[in-house]
């Protein structure tokens, strides 16, 4: 069963740029694990230092499970931590998920 996700993080004042560039540059090896684990239709976009990812996955458990156990997630983790400000929720040590208000087809 296809489920939609959402969640909201914020880049750090003055690493807009470098958010940018590290994401151009994205390692495939980050994609692979990504699509691995589940993950579909997954895009991130920035409005200011605010940032707006969406995707979707039909196991929202088995997907979170397959990214927290990966080396690649934790070494992107690394990568991102210094430019980014994440809220994590601590229940699924995965960042904070949005509910869904309203869907349109």
């Amino acid at each position: 069963m296809n489920q939609q996700f959402a969640w909201v993080l914020e880049v750090r004042p003055g690493y807009e740029e470098e958010y940018k560039k590290r994401h151009e540059e994205i390692w495939p090896e980050m994609v692979d694990m990504l699509r691995n684990a589940g993950v579909r239709n997954y895009s991130i976009f920035r409005h200011g230092l605010t940032l707006f990812g969406y995707f979707e996955t039909d196991d929202l458990e088995q997907t979170i499970a397959a990214i927290n156990a990966s080396d690649v997630n934790r070494r992107w983790g690394e990568y991102r931590t210094p430019i980014m400000k994440i809220e994590i929720d601590s229940q699924r040590n995965f960042p904070f998920l949005l509910p869904l208000q309203w869907h349109m087809d």
